[in-house]
């Protein structure tokens, strides 16, 4: 199995991950930065702060009974909670919904792109 000595993964595996995660920072990170920071709500250094922080302790916590979590959705979490200490509408909430959106769509849509991705390769050779 992958736990045993004999597993190994093609040097073509890595590259080609790789190169996928660089290119979807590079083409999407900063939007993704801006929607974090600016568009959720607007975030000051200590809320900031205090989002990380919030957002790391939770991930701590859950890996702590071994439940696996985003940390993407805890740090949004994060932020969402910094937000609404001022005030429930400091929170943009259709901005909030769509990435829930977004989230719900992404495991479904993944798997298909997956298993296409894996026929092909297996009809390639």
């Amino acid at each position: 199995g992958m736990s045993g000595p004999t597993f190994h993964v093609p040097f073509w595996v890595v590259i080609s991950c790789q190169a996928a995660i660089a290119l979807g920072t590079l083409f999407g990170g900063w939007r993704i930065v801006k929607t974090m920071g600016m568009r959720i709500t607007k975030l000051k250094p200590v809320g900031g702060f205090c989002a990380e922080t919030g957002g790391a302790i939770t991930l701590f916590i859950a890996t702590g009974f071994g439940i696996p979590v985003s940390t993407t959705h805890t740090i949004t979490g994060a932020i969402i909670g910094v937000g609404a200490t001022r005030k429930l509408s400091a929170v943009r909430w259709g901005v909030a919904e769509q990435i829930v959106w977004a989230w719900v769509l992404t495991i479904p849509c993944s798997a298909l792109i997956a298993a296409i991705a894996w026929w092909l390769c297996r009809w390639i050779g």
